[in-house]
């Protein structure tokens, strides 16, 4: 990840904001690296590492009927429909990806 440069030119007291395809707890991130889904307590794990300060969460973005469990990926679900008309109206039901949506802060020295 490139967090650390980010960290770097953002000024003191800047705001960076992640939506992110969010992985099902507890999953290892390098299993799940090609699924394009990512584990949020990795993610908020690794921006508090080099900086960052987590200052809120929002579920805006959820999708509780997104197994996370697609042969391609989360790019099986709409908007993308990676396998076609392949089971096309199933996922066109579950609509987009469960995503977490996070707010970080870069602290004043």
């Amino acid at each position: 990840m490139r967090c650390i440069k980010i960290f770097d030119v953002l000024k003191p007291g800047g705001v960076l904001g992640i939506e992110q395809h969010r992985a099902k707890g507890g999953t290892n991130p390098n299993i799940v690296a090609e699924s394009g889904y990512v584990p949020q307590d990795y993610l908020i794990n690794y921006l508090e590492s080099v900086g960052f300060k987590l200052v809120e969460t929002s579920e805006i973005n959820a999708n509780p009927n997104d197994t996370k469990d697609y042969a391609a990926g989360v790019w099986t679900l709409p908007p993308v429909l990676r396998l076609g008309e392949k089971d096309r109206d199933k996922y066109l039901a579950i609509g987009e990806s469960d995503r977490m949506t996070l707010k970080f802060l870069k602290p004043n020295p």
